[in-house]
């Protein structure tokens, strides 16, 4: 198959594993590449003879074990050292890099997608994901070959190690998010993990800090990762809190960088909700920084109105947690976070993770005494129409009239009162198109003509 014009989309390099570019030649030379670039990034002042190290951790699926030897062989020829750790969540990996005082992180996944799909993702020596800037010149050596004469011989060629105790490492900085004089001792909790990269560490870390847990979608098998459970699936968590009589669920998405929340009620919790809780919580307690919580165009506007209520403010960035994540640091802001699940917690962590963010819930519930579904109604939401569409082509928006003209008479309606996005998806051939209103009933009609006109054009 042709090799692609670009290999990163939002969120590294995704797509079906065994094609282009989720291949393991293509794999080796994006290895070969980081390598290379990592190496000039961080130049080394230790003795000489001292190697650079990457990272490389996996999420659960079963093309996992193709990538990462093809990884492996790359960075290795490049003179680097590797080091393995095998299953673990994506932010475990951002963590084992600092901890490890490694020159960068590599983590394959491909988070929520099912198990045919994989991902090439990249952290820098500090735990934050790479800009566009560096993955454009690691893109630019792949491409070009620039580097194929660079081949280190004899003792110069790196080594791979596995290191056995990343787990235990990750399970402790997790745990140390959570108040050390706060238990969650006869707490009852479900937990769906997916069958992902969290299956164990989501459990102990629990478990360590003394919950009730039950917990299902916890046996990978490298096929069945995200299979009718997980983050995108909550029927399953609800259906689990349900039958368990739990006072909270927690369900991870496929490598555990973003968590969905259940009430005791079985009610949903999202992404917003959760930002809600614990920006209001850090307002009260003067620790929200600048005021100012980051979310994406994507979220509620219900969060502007809850967060103006307390003396607090949200900044808006484009779809995709790294941009969150730019804008925090840019502006050295300590929360933020996205609709779907993704929240960055910058005290603790330098990503999303799934399991930090589910405390931070969880000590609030803990120190207010409230249940979640209380403690949710902090927020009160805009009523929202969504639509995830498969699309065989990504022309520019532009270039269907058709859907524009139904997108501005829809905006004409609203009068002010709400707002339209349509975007492509970064990682999947899609597009998704999201109308806020006041009344639900107008806004779903809306949103299925645009739809409708969508199919029409470039639907699958």
């Amino acid at each position: 198959m042709a090799q692609p014009d670009k290999l990163f989309g939002t969120d590294g390099v995704r797509g079906v594993a065994n094609v282009e570019p989720v291949t393991a030649e293509t794999a080796l030379k994006l290895g070969r590449a980081a390598a290379h670039v990592f190496t000039q990034l961080n130049p080394r002042e230790n003795a000489a003879g001292t190697r650079p190290k990457i990272v490389l951790g996996k999420d659960t699926r079963l093309s996992g074990y193709m990538l990462e030897n093809a990884l492996v062989a790359g960075i290795t020829s490049l003179g680097v050292d590797v080091l393995v750790i095998g299953p673990l969540p994506t932010p475990g990996v951002a963590y084992i890099t600092r901890s490890l005082r490694a020159d960068a992180g590599i983590v394959l996944s491909a988070s929520h997608n099912s198990y045919e799909d994989n991902g090439i993702k990249f952290f820098r020596h500090d735990g934050y994901k790479l800009d566009d800037k560096i993955e454009q010149q690691i893109e630019q050596l792949v491409f070009t070959g620039e580097i194929d004469s660079v081949r280190p011989t004899a003792g110069k060629i790196g080594r791979a190690t596995r290191i056995d105790d990343a787990l235990g490492r990750y399970v402790e900085f997790a745990k140390a998010s959570f108040p050390r004089g706060m238990s969650l001792e006869k707490m009852r909790i479900a937990v769906d993990v997916a069958n992902g990269a969290g299956y164990k560490s989501t459990p102990c870390i629990l478990r360590e800090l003394g919950a009730d847990l039950i917990v299902e979608h916890n046996e990978p098998d490298g096929t069945n990762i995200n299979k009718k459970c997980g983050s995108t699936h909550p029927a399953e968590i609800q259906r689990i809190v349900k039958e368990s009589s739990a006072q909270i669920g927690i369900s991870n998405d496929g490598d555990a960088d973003r968590v969905l929340l259940c009430d005791e009620n079985g009610e949903v919790v999202d992404g917003d909700e959760i930002l809600a809780i614990a920006s209001l919580d850090l307002l009260g307690s003067q620790q929200l920084r600048e005021n100012t919580l980051v979310a994406t165009v994507m979220s509620n506007f219900g969060l502007d109105e809850a967060l103006a209520s307390a003396g607090g403010k949200v900044l808006r960035t484009k779809v995709g947690d790294r941009y969150v994540i730019e804008e925090m640091v840019r502006r050295d802001l300590n929360l933020g976070g996205e609709q779907s699940g993704h929240m960055i917690f910058r005290d603790f962590s330098t990503t999303g993770d799934g399991i930090v963010s589910a405390l931070q819930i969880l000590r609030i519930m803990r120190a207010t005494g409230k249940p979640l579904s209380e403690l949710k109604l902090c927020l009160k939401k805009y009523p929202q129409a969504q639509r995830n569409l498969r699309v065989k082509e990504k022309p520019p928006l532009g270039e269907m009239p058709a859907v524009m003209k139904l997108v501005g008479e829809a905006e004409k309606e609203l009068s002010g009162k709400g707002r339209v996005l349509l975007r492509y998806s970064g990682t999947e051939p899609k597009i998704r198109l999201l109308i806020e209103g006041r009344e639900f009933a107008q806004i779903d009609r809306q949103a299925n003509r645009i739809a409708a006109a969508i199919q029409s054009e470039i639907g699958m």
